[in-house]
C-alpha cells in the first residue's frame, strides 16, 4: 500500500507536467525588460494610467480579442470614465461615429456611410458598438487620408492649400518633424535609395497621422478622471516614438502631467521569452506565435 500511494503521486506529478510543457499559449505578456508578466499586472498598470496605446497588429485575431477583453475590464472599474478612440477612423468621420454611438443612427446606415476598413466587422465593430450599449464617447483620431496624401507628394506645404476650416481636422499647424526619429528615418531609408517611385516625403505623411492622433487624443482625454484608451498599429506607439513622441510634445508645451502606457503586440516564433531586439520597445509586450492564423 506504501509503494502504491507514493507511486501514484508521482505518475500524476508527471503527467501535469508534461501537459504543462506541451501547451500552446496563444500569447504571453512580458515586461518591457523582458521579464514575464501577465494580465493582471498589465490591467493594474492601465487602470492606474491616464492614457493607454494599445499596438495592435492589423490582421491578428489575438490582438483584437484582448483589447475587446482590456476595454472590458477597463470599463467594470472606469465605467463611463472611460474614453476609446482609434486609427481607424478619420476625424471627418467623426460627427457619424458620435451619431451612432449615441443611439441617433442605425447600425447600417453608420456603415453605409463611414470610411471603415475591410476588417470593420470582424476586428472593430465588437468595439464600437461596445462603446454604443455602455454610453462611451469614441474618437476618430487619424488623419483624413486626402491630407496624408497631400504631405506625400508637396510636404507639409501642400497643407497650405487646403482651406482653413478643414485644418480642424488635422493637427495644429506648422507641424514639428523631426527625421532623425527612428521610426521616420526608418522609413525614409527603407524608400530612398534604388526606389525611383517612393516619394521623399512619405515619412512626413507618416508623422502628420501621428501628429494629428496626438492632438486628438489630448483634445478628448484632458477631463479629470479619464482614462483614454487608443488602439492603433503597433507601428505607430513603438518604443514611445509616433503618437507618443507627439503626446509628450504637446505635453510639454501645456505643462500638464499625463500617465502614458504602452502595450505593443509581436510575433516570435518562440514565446518562451523575449527576444532581444524586441526589449524596450513598450511597458507590456504581447508576443504571439508567428504561425498564428489570421485575417487577410
Amino acid at each position: 500500500m506504501k509503494k502504491t500511494s507514493l507511486f501514484f503521486p508521482g505518475i500524476l506529478f508527471l503527467v501535469l507536467l508534461f501537459s504543462f510543457r506541451s501547451d500552446k499559449p496563444a500569447y504571453v505578456i512580458f515586461h518591457s525588460n523582458g521579464k514575464a508578466a501577465n494580465y493582471k499586472d498589465l490591467l493594474k498598470e492601465a487602470l492606474e494610467s491616464d492614457l493607454v496605446f494599445f499596438g495592435e497588429i492589423h490582421n491578428n485575431p489575438i490582438c483584437h480579442w484582448l483589447e475587446y477583453e482590456l476595454t472590458r475590464d477597463l470599463f467594470k472599474a472606469r465605467k463611463t470614465d472611460l474614453v476609446l478612440g482609434a486609427e481607424m477612423f478619420e476625424t471627418d468621420n467623426q460627427l457619424l461615429l458620435k451619431e451612432y454611438t449615441s443611439g441617433m443612427i442605425r447600425k447600417k446606415d453608420f456603415e453605409a456611410e463611414a470610411k471603415l476598413w475591410p476588417n470593420y466587422k470582424s476586428d472593430y465593430a465588437a468595439l464600437v458598438d461596445f462603446a454604443r450599449e455602455n454610453g462611451l464617447k469614441f474618437i476618430a483620431t487619424n488623419v483624413p487620408r486626402r491630407y496624408a496624401a497631400i504631405v506625400n507628394q508637396k510636404g507639409f506645404e501642400g497643407l497650405d492649400t487646403i482651406y482653413a476650416i478643414q485644418r480642424g481636422l488635422i493637427a495644429p499647424l506648422p507641424i514639428k518633424y523631426d527625421s532623425t526619429i527612428e521610426c521616420y528615418a526608418s522609413i525614409t531609408n527603407a524608400t530612398g535609395a534604388g526606389n525611383m517611385h517612393a516619394s521623399p516625403n512619405i515619412a512626413k505623411a507618416q508623422a502628420l497621422k501621428d501628429a494629428t492622433m496626438a492632438w486628438f487624443i489630448l483634445k478628448n482625454g484632458q477631463e479629470q478622471k479619464t482614462l483614454f484608451l487608443h488602439f492603433n498599429g503597433a507601428y505607430h506607439s513603438e518604443r514611445y516614438q509616433g503618437i507618443v513622441w507627439y503626446v509628450k510634445d504637446y505635453l510639454r508645451r501645456s505643462n500638464i502631467p499625463v500617465k502614458i502606457l504602452t502595450i505593443t503586440c509581436l510575433e516570435q516564433e518562440k514565446t518562451d521569452e523575449l527576444e532581444t531586439q524586441n526589449k524596450e520597445c513598450a511597458d507590456f509586450i504581447i508576443c504571439i506565435p508567428s504561425s498564428m492564423t489570421r485575417g487577410g
